[in-house]
């Protein structure tokens, strides 16, 4: 390491120590403050780690969590960015942290912005990319989904030897070549059917030929067994597949993946999404299906991700959404609950949402008419728009109350009509509910 590196990596272990004692937080400052000093100094701290990149629109946090926790039954210590800073400077703070094995292999698991992988990847280079998806997300930071997939194209082409193991499901993962090898996951747990994608959906027309799409199998969204009727464009080869969803539950779910069966404590057919790419990975490094088993039974819910929070009586679900596919998917799970529930809607708009909400247009928040929620409260800094939104599609405004700030959230949940209650937030609007909620000592500050 030279003398430049290693000043830099000083001053940010430095100042990550500082704030982390005085402070109890910092994810990204000692990043910034080291590549000021040093702009290369991620290429010397990533040194001697295999790397594994999760990116794309939903899904990388969770899917993080389930690769690093599989990885750990096999080889110990894995390094991961669990504060969710997955930008440049977020990655190079993750490095200053790292306790590396005295013995046996050293891995880190990357959860990486997409906009950011380009720029991660000048510096460090990955054996393994793992794309979740492409959806509609923030269309004032990425575009639309084909200019989201170059710039994760454009990263990886950057670490040409690197396997990239993609959701065979989509579409848009098979419409253009790379330079990287690819495996492909996805599901194949259904008699094959003739089927066309929801007329408001997203990437179904063909790339070749752009006739829309048909379908032998839909999962969700534009997600499934699809090939074109005008020409030779198909789903490619499953490496690793869902033959079997056995059962799945607001809560979690069961299924077989290449002749073994697993589950995952969370709910939802897009988290079985998530639990099939990191199998895929542990499958990709031999590891045994016993220990996968054991990687999955992670029950620690991750932040904002179906994590349960109780205020004073009331069991509360917070979810975090942002983008029509997102919150479908979050509806359909709310469908299966066993229980009657009320529910809260938090729509921010700063940078880190998407400045754009006009996505809650198009989200089928229409089907919270078929669930006889008997209170919906509608917060967050673009309260206005949300609640709107809730009455155009079908909410009684009777059973409607918009609320000023969190405070008042917090307090309106305390008396509502259920003792459950659903929480869907954007993730600026996650992160103030919960301050607001240490404050008041519902939830602990993580360390």
């Amino acid at each position: 390491m030279s003398l430049r590196s290693s000043f830099a990596t000083l001053a940010g272990k430095t100042s990550r120590w500082f704030l982390q004692t005085f402070f109890k937080g910092g994810s990204s400052l000692p990043g910034k403050i080291a590549l000021t000093i040093d702009p290369n100094v991620l290429d010397q701290l990533a040194k001697d780690y295999h790397i594994i990149v999760v990116t794309g629109t939903n899904g990388k946090t969770l899917t993080t969590a389930l690769t690093v926790n599989i990885l750990k039954q096999e080889f110990g210590e894995v390094l991961t960015n669990t504060t969710g800073a997955n930008m440049l400077q977020g990655i190079v703070s993750t490095f200053l942290s790292a306790k590396k094995n005295k013995n046996g292999k050293n891995f880190a698991v990357l959860e990486i912005d997409e906009a950011s992988l380009s720029k991660v990847t000048e510096f460090l280079t990955p054996e393994l990319f793992l794309f979740t998806n492409i959806f509609r997300d923030q269309m004032d930071r990425y575009g639309e989904i084909y200019t989201t997939y170059q710039l994760i194209v454009d990263g990886a082409k950057k670490a040409p030897e690197a396997t990239i193991l993609m959701n065979g499901d989509l579409p848009i993962f098979n419409s253009i070549d790379t330079i990287n090898p690819r495996q492909y996951y996805g599901f194949n747990h259904e008699e094959d059917q003739e089927l066309q994608a929801h007329y408001n959906t997203d990437g179904v027309l063909c790339p070749h030929c752009h006739r829309v799409l048909q379908y032998k199998m839909i999962t969700y969204s534009n997600l499934g067994k699809y090939y074109c009727p005008n020409c030779d464009f198909k789903r490619p080869e499953l490496t690793y597949q869902l033959t079997d969803l056995k059962e799945t539950t607001n809560v979690s779910a069961k299924f077989v993946i290449d002749q073994e069966e697993y589950s995952i404590e969370v709910g939802g057919l897009y988290n079985v999404y998530n639990a099939l790419a990191a199998t895929a990975v542990a499958e990709y490094y031999g590891i045994s299906p016993e220990k996968i088993r054991s990687g999955l039974a992670y029950d620690e819910k991750v932040f904002g991700r179906q994590e349960v929070i109780t205020i004073d009586d009331k069991t509360c679900t917070l979810v975090l959404v942002k983008n029509p596919v997102g919150l479908n998917q979050v509806i359909d799970t709310m469908k299966m609950a066993p229980f009657d529930f009320s529910l809260v809607a938090l729509l921010n708009a700063n940078y880190a949402d998407g400045i754009d909400v006009s996505w809650i247009w198009d989200s089928q928040l229409e089907l919270l008419q078929d669930m006889d929620i008997p209170k919906v409260i509608s917060g967050g800094e673009r309260k206005e728009d949300m609640t709107l939104r809730l009455k155009v599609a079908g909410i009684n405004e009777e059973l409607l109350t918009e609320v000023p700030d969190l405070k008042s959230v917090i307090s309106e949940i305390k008396t509502a009509p259920t003792e459950h209650v659903y929480i869907l937030a954007t993730y600026t609007a996650v992160l103030n509910l919960r301050k607001e909620l240490i404050q008041q000592g519902y939830i602990k500050e993580a360390n």
